[in-house]
């Protein structure tokens, strides 16, 4: 099973790109903490993270399940993020797994 790095100088498109090839769902990557305002691809993680956020950097496993991931991010990122099924259609429930998100 593969691990994803995350970094504060990676871009939102980069950060979806890595996240669908890792583990085969969508990740929808928003500005506001309310999810309303999509970010915009070439903005780096480090850009659009809340005030007051360390940053830093966050190894992620398939394992990990689809609400703690969302958590980690933000708490790491200061970033809001929301995991969605292969075709992106619907979100994923947070029980699951990243890698059962991906069979969806």
């Amino acid at each position: 099973m593969a691990d994803l790095k995350v970094s504060g100088n990676l871009t939102v498109a980069g950060l979806k790109k890595r996240f669908k090839e890792t583990f085969g769902c969508s990740l929808r990557v928003y500005t506001t903490p309310a999810c309303k305002a999509l970010a915009k691809d070439d903005a780096t993680l480090a850009s659009i993270r809340a005030e007051g956020a360390k940053g830093g950097e966050l190894t992620v496993g398939g394992n990990l399940r689809v609400g703690n991931f969302e958590k980690k991010m933000q708490e790491v990122f200061g970033i809001y993020v929301q995991v969605s099924t292969p075709d992106d259609s619907k979100l994923a429930k947070n029980e699951i797994t990243l890698t059962a998100a991906g069979k969806e």
